[in-house]
């Protein structure tokens, strides 16, 4: 997992690797798991990369960690 913070101080971003990810499914239930966590302004998803990149205020890393997981999804360390 990869974090910034914009110089704004409101707005922040985090990459998570997550390699079980391999279809539309899998995009779309990360998507809407993430984009349910507080916070979350947006969330994009690039299958080929195996990457979830999330942006939003005051990101709570562990909750979207947590969504992730409950859509069924390991994040890479």
């Amino acid at each position: 997992m990869t974090a910034v913070r914009y110089p704004d101080g409101v707005s922040e971003s985090a990459t998570y690797s997550v390699p079980g990810m391999s279809c539309g499914h899998c995009k779309s239930a990360v998507e809407e798991a993430v984009g349910a966590v507080p916070g979350v302004e947006s969330v994009e998803v690039d299958l080929d990369s195996k990457r979830v990149d999330v942006r939003g205020a005051s990101l709570d890393e562990e909750a979207v960690r947590a969504a992730i997981e409950d859509a069924g999804y390991d994040v890479a360390a």
